[in-house]
């Protein structure tokens, strides 16, 4: 899966969590949950999205690579590698 297609699926995940966001003006490189003023119960439920959106588990000590977009795609796309 290339950057912009996992970039894309991140980003609609995050628009069912806040989805007042606006895609251009996420920066790619910023925490996540301080650009959303994401809560705890948003944390999960971004993580429960990935989760079901690639088919893959994230423990929860992993939660510190989801925490960016960069972090993210790049986390995603070494873990869905085949």
């Amino acid at each position: 899966m290339e950057y912009e297609e996992i970039r894309s699926k991140v980003v609609g995940i995050l628009a069912t969590i806040a989805p007042e966001i606006s895609p251009a003006a996420l920066a790619p490189d910023k925490s996540l949950r301080d650009q959303l003023d994401m809560d705890s119960v948003d944390v999960l439920n971004f993580v429960a999205g990935l989760t079901k959106t690639f088919g893959i588990e994230i423990p929860e000590n992993d939660f510190r690579h989801v925490f960016t977009i960069d972090h993210c795609v790049a986390y995603i796309a070494a873990r869905t590698k085949k």
